[in-house]
């Protein structure tokens, strides 16, 4: 994993339990949103991005070092949190960065308060039925293989994490992160019919970012978003799987800040 030590660690306490984040930078405030497995760190994206923007990367509520909520059971759910953490820190003209399950709940915030958002950026987000094909199960799979599947090949993956079996903290949040993810997502895995419907109301500037590798959440399911959020922008990234923000940091981040320009 990254070394990187130049961010702060920060809590915020709700009535529904505590919330962990990492910050960094000034500016513009930027919240990103983590994928199901759980956040892995601090990565260069995310330092990339706090040269020009404040940086908040929570664990979202019931995953990492955040408490989990024994009520929640969709989503919407930890939609509902991830608003509050935005009111508890008190953060206005946000851009909202999801990454892939992130990316879901990035989206679910969106339709239902989009008050304290500047823009919206989902990135390999899932949320939506695929009109074809289907957004990988990682119930049926090992925790190994599931991450080893987001990146665009085996030695992206090993450049990463290793050859070797991850240390038992990284396997530990893997375990803790795939528990409170089939709490949230299941039947249906990883979409809810609900949210189409409301897309159309996303008033605020919309990014779609896509691997154009992505295995996890099919490129199928970028278009029904830029189809279904008015005036929204997609950006596909040659060579890149689902894992953008790791594989190509510096051209996410750049995209991210430039946007809505």
């Amino acid at each position: 994993m990254p070394d990187t030590v130049s961010y702060a660690e920060r809590e915020l306490a709700l009535a529904t339990g505590r919330i962990k984040y990492l910050e960094q930078g000034s500016g513009a405030p930027v919240v990103v949103l983590h994928h199901s497995w759980g956040s892995p760190g601090w990565l260069p994206f995310h330092e990339r991005l706090a040269e020009s923007h404040r940086v908040i990367a929570p664990d979202l509520p019931g995953w990492g070092g955040s408490e989990r909520p024994a009520w929640a059971r969709e989503p919407r759910d930890i939609a509902i949190l991830v608003g509050r953490l935005l009111d508890g820190v008190d953060l206005d003209e946000v851009k909202l960065v999801g990454l892939g399950f992130g990316g879901y709940i990035a989206a679910e915030l969106a339709t239902m308060n989009p008050s304290r958002l500047h823009s919206l950026t989902l990135i390999g987000a899932a949320g939506l039925k695929p009109d074809q094909g289907e957004i990988t199960d990682q119930m049926m799979l090992s925790h190994r293989a599931y991450i080893e599947e987001s990146f665009r090949d085996h030695d992206t993956y090993v450049r990463f994490l290793g050859d070797e079996e991850p240390p038992e903290e990284v396997r530990q949040l893997w375990d803790f992160s795939r528990e409170m993810t089939a709490r949230v997502t299941w039947k249906p895995y990883m979409f809810n019919r609900r949210l189409a419907p409301l897309l159309p109301d996303i008033k605020v500037p919309t990014l779609l970012i896509w691997g154009e590798q992505d295995a996890i959440v099919p490129l199928v399911c970028a278009r029904q978003f830029e189809a279904g959020i008015p005036d929204a922008k997609l950006e596909l990234v040659a060579g890149a799987g689902h894992v953008v923000e790791i594989e190509e940091p510096e051209r996410t981040a750049d995209l991210i800040a430039g946007f809505p320009g």
